[in-house]
């Protein structure tokens, strides 16, 4: 795993990396996206596909994967709505990549997707499965999901990990922001992204507004690029 130089330049501002909701019927959500991602400057989808037969899975992941590429943003896939963590799928379906949870999901993951995609990873509890997945080669990591018991991190532990890992750590370091109030305190801790679900599709003023609060809150530079990884797989 590669340790930040001394001399490294700040971090640039963080950028917004968006999930969307468990899709059963991507034919409203592909509508959608593409009003939402022009202009948004969005970094990157994570897209959550409902469980069934894998050839129903892969053809919903299709018809998202394009769209959300025409707009000029990486497309992954959530890899604990895959059928058994099968990560095959993210190149039947053209994705640029898959975001796994846990070290063994990554492991397991791994030489499926490397070189040629995006391997990110969360699901970290302690500093040192944050470090092991660093050493493994990932694209970015995670903090501040909620675990399979629907519990998570105060709001003060996951911006402590973000900070230390961006003080630290080369690869870069994402925020799961459940308010608007925790997008712009993960920023401020070192972010390099901040992952943003439920808080935009559930704003009774549409997601679009609420995309641009999540943008003003962690005071986003349009300028920014989705981390030199996925930069160079995007």
């Amino acid at each position: 795993m590669s340790t930040k130089p001394k001399s490294a330049p700040p971090r640039p501002a963080p950028r917004l990396y968006l999930a969307t909701p468990v899709v059963e019927d991507p034919s409203a959500l592909v509508t959608v996206l593409a009003d939402l991602l022009d202009g948004s400057d969005v970094a990157a989808v994570l897209v959550r596909l409902a469980r069934t037969d894998e050839r129903t899975m892969t053809e919903r992941a299709k018809r998202l994967v394009s769209p959300i590429q025409r707009a000029d943003v990486a497309c992954l896939l959530d890899g604990q709505f895959l059928l058994d963590g099968n990560v095959a799928i993210v190149a039947r379906a053209g994705a640029d990549g898959a975001h796994l949870t846990g070290i063994e999901a990554l492991q397991e993951a791994l030489p499926t997707l490397k070189p040629e995609r995006i391997a990110g990873v969360g699901g970290l509890i302690t500093r040192h499965d944050a470090m092991l997945a660093g050493e493994s080669g990932i694209d970015y990591v995670l903090f501040g999901e909620v675990d399979a018991d629907g519990k998570r991190p105060s709001i003060e532990a996951i911006a402590e990990r973000l900070q230390w890992w961006a003080e630290l750590f080369e690869p870069p370091c994402v925020g799961f922001a459940a308010t608007l109030d925790e997008a712009g305190v993960f920023a401020a801790a070192g972010a390099d992204f901040v992952l943003v679900g439920d808080l935009v599709w559930s704003d009774p003023r549409g997601p679009r507004a609420a995309l641009m609060d999540a943008r003003q809150a962690i005071g986003q530079n349009p300028d920014g690029t989705f981390g030199r990884a996925l930069a160079q797989n995007v």
